[in-house]
């Protein structure tokens, strides 16, 4: 599904949500910490800290911070990959992915009262 929006309501759009998630007490996410969630919970298992660090671009120390924020959240958790114990694996739990849907439900609910 394609929605066309103005650049004035991609902002207001991105604003609203942000000014909501403020207002609701939900946690406080930088652009990294929100990207690294939504690659857990929108793309496939498994998710390693060097997967991801390679996704974003960054060092495995970045991710490893972003993870840490996200673990105290109870957003994300972490384990050791039992077939390769080099790896860390990042997995989904019940917490973030409610966190994830009433984000998902804000952003529908502010994109419908977007004024043409």
């Amino acid at each position: 599904m394609s929605v066309a929006l103005t650049a004035e309501q991609a902002l207001r759009l991105w604003h609203d949500v942000n000014l909501e998630i403020v207002h609701d007490e939900q946690p406080d996410l930088s652009p990294r910490q929100a990207s690294i969630l939504l690659t857990v919970y929108l793309e496939a298992p498994p998710h390693t800290v060097r997967g991801l660090a390679s996704k974003l671009d960054v060092s495995k120390p970045v991710i490893t911070r972003a993870l840490d924020a996200m673990g105290k959240l109870d957003l994300v958790n972490r384990r050791r990959d039992e077939d390769d114990r080099r790896n860390v694996l990042v997995q989904r739990t019940v917490t973030g992915a409610l966190f994830m849907e009433y984000l998902a439900d804000m952003i529908a609910q502010r994109a419908q009262g977007l004024r043409p």
